[in-house]
């Protein structure tokens, strides 16, 4: 059963999550072009990219698969969120706040899979 992306909750909030790491990453010092910054943009496009190409399945065992790999994503970028916080690249109170979502859409969708019928 294939899932329009656009209007689930998991894929807006993902949307939401990659603009705020674009914004928190805008400020990153130059050195960091290639290395955090870009992975961090990298990891937060995939969250959103793995919901939508997963909708896209024919089976809800494929879509859980892509939620899967979206989840390892949320879970890589938290750690070099920590990271970058650690490196003092921004002020801690970003830090709380873009890991409440984070926490927050990992949450949503260990519950979505929950839902699916495989």
């Amino acid at each position: 059963m294939k899932h329009n992306f656009k209007n689930l909750n998991i894929w807006k909030l993902a949307i939401e999550l990659a603009n705020d790491t674009y914004i928190l990453t805008d400020s990153f010092p130059k050195n960091e072009e290639f290395g955090l910054k870009s992975q961090l943009r990298r990891c937060s496009v995939s969250v959103a990219s793995n919901i939508a190409e997963g909708s896209s399945r024919s089976s809800n065992k494929d879509f859980n698969r892509f939620l899967e790999i979206s989840l390892g994503s949320l879970y890589e970028l938290q750690t070099q969120i920590i990271i970058s916080s650690n490196r003092s690249y921004f002020v801690l109170s970003k830090l709380e706040n873009i890991e409440n979502k984070i926490t927050e859409l990992q949450r949503m969708i260990s519950g979505f899979q929950k839902n699916l019928k495989l």
